[in-house]
């Protein structure tokens, strides 16, 4: 069988782009959509976005869940960490760490090899701390705590507020 090599690169070119575009749609969704995010975004200036798979209840699939965050987590591998400017489309890197048996993919000059995943690969191995060292304008854990009690706290304040509603409401019918 005879490959066209302008054909092969053209659909790996593709490929490339489609799964870039899956990654940030699914943390651009995060960011945007995902209610816990929101919250955190009304209370800091950046919230990180981590993904990381995991495999369904039967066991043959597996989903990206993608969790918004205060305070950065450590670096694992098959994960995703991205740091974003609240209520913006601004998205840093932090990391992109694929499955450790794929690694080998992403070297340099090899078909998949990607430059931000190589970079990540490199740095979980030899310098981990590096890389899972807080930004200088992260929060501290206690002031993490405090926004995330301060998030409570307006939750359950919400939730009696509807309640009220709902008995008044109720009494009127």
């Amino acid at each position: 069988m005879k490959i066209n090599r302008l054909e092969t690169h053209d659909r790996l070119v593709h490929f490339k782009k489609d799964q870039d575009v899956n990654v940030f749609l699914g943390a651009e969704e995060c960011l945007k959509k995902n209610p816990d995010s929101l919250k955190y975004q009304s209370h800091s200036p950046y919230i990180y976005i981590y993904s990381h798979p995991r495999t369904t209840d039967d066991g043959l699939h597996k989903r990206l869940l993608w969790q918004p965050r205060l305070i950065k987590p450590k670096p694992e591998s098959n994960s995703w960490l991205f740091r974003a400017a609240s209520h913006t489309d601004l998205l840093e890197i932090c990391w992109l760490l694929p499955d450790e048996i794929l690694w080998p993919q992403f070297e340099a000059n090899k078909l998949a090899s990607d430059p931000d995943i190589l970079w990540s690969i490199e740095q979980y191995k030899h310098n981990r701390e590096a890389l899972g060292r807080p930004h200088p304008e992260d929060w501290s854990i206690p002031q993490a705590g405090n926004i995330l009690l301060a998030i409570l706290r307006e939750s359950i304040a919400e939730k009696n507020k509807e309640n009220l509603l709902d008995r008044h409401f109720k009494l009127i019918a």
